[in-house]
């Protein structure tokens, strides 16, 4: 079910059990190859799928395009909301779910920037809600959701990044597989390293400190096969949590 072909009767009638799904996501910069609004059309190709695998099981919300995206901002056609900003619109936005009667609300991420204000908002909510002791509130990244224990280079053959970059190997590849006629030369881009920037700390970074041209990865190795792999990959790691999700008997910590 998708919230924004639903009238407001039919919303009324659903069990308020039933998991929303906020898709968000970001227009921003993704290097000299791939177009701004990478993130939401990755994010969004992975909804649909999840909203495939659980047909009727599911309130899927429109996807949120606008994300926390400060730290690209020296790069034309970014588009951003300030942290605080960001944060204050994702609460209010569960919040407003949580005002007609859904208890299981769960943004569904595809960008970086997104992580913290995402999971500030949901923390900063439920103590608002603290005398509620029904709602689930989750924050999940795709691409941050296997629990296997095996390396994401012996689930996806051929991989060459063990993780998730920017504009990278990962990213073209699924561009490549969902609509190539938007992604640029990239066969010859030189491989931009992740680095350690003082790990295990976490350093506090913009952009053009990491990267010139704006990518992060390989994005010369990209394929549109390694891109419908990581597709098929994430989709079904979100269909399995929000399985759990909706396995959920509304008092336990664990699910």
């Amino acid at each position: 079910m998708h919230l924004h072909e639903m009238t407001s009767p039919q919303v009324a009638a659903l069990d308020r059990r039933i998991p929303v799904v906020i898709p968000i996501a970001a227009v921003e910069q993704h290097g000299p190859h791939l177009p701004l609004m990478t993130d939401s059309l990755l994010v969004g190709e992975v909804a649909r799928r999840a909203h495939v695998g659980l047909a009727g099981k599911i309130l899927m919300a429109p996807l949120m395009w606008l994300g926390n995206s400060e730290h690209h901002l020296d790069f034309p056609g970014t588009m951003s909301a300030a942290p605080r900003t960001y944060l204050d619109l994702l609460k209010e936005m569960a919040r407003n779910f949580l005002k007609h009667g859904f208890r299981r609300i769960v943004f569904l991420n595809g960008h970086g920037g997104n992580m913290i204000p995402a999971q500030q908002a949901l923390f900063e909510l439920r103590q608002e809600t603290r005398d509620d002791q029904t709602p689930l509130l989750l924050h999940a990244t795709y691409w941050a959701l296997g629990d296997t224990g095996r390396p994401m280079t012996e689930l996806v053959p051929d991989l060459v990044q063990g993780e998730m970059g920017h504009a990278c190997e990962w990213e073209t590849s699924m561009m490549l597989a969902l609509y190539r006629k938007l992604v640029g030369e990239y066969q010859s881009l030189p491989a931009v390293p992740f680095g350690k920037p003082f790990s295990p700390a976490h350093r506090a970074w913009i952009t053009r400190e990491r990267t010139t041209p704006g990518y992060i990865g390989t994005p010369s190795v990209a394929t549109a096969l390694k891109g419908e792999q990581l597709f098929e990959l994430f989709a079904s790691q979100v269909v399995a949590l929000l399985e759990r999700v909706i396995a959920w008997d509304g008092v336990s910590w664990d699910g």
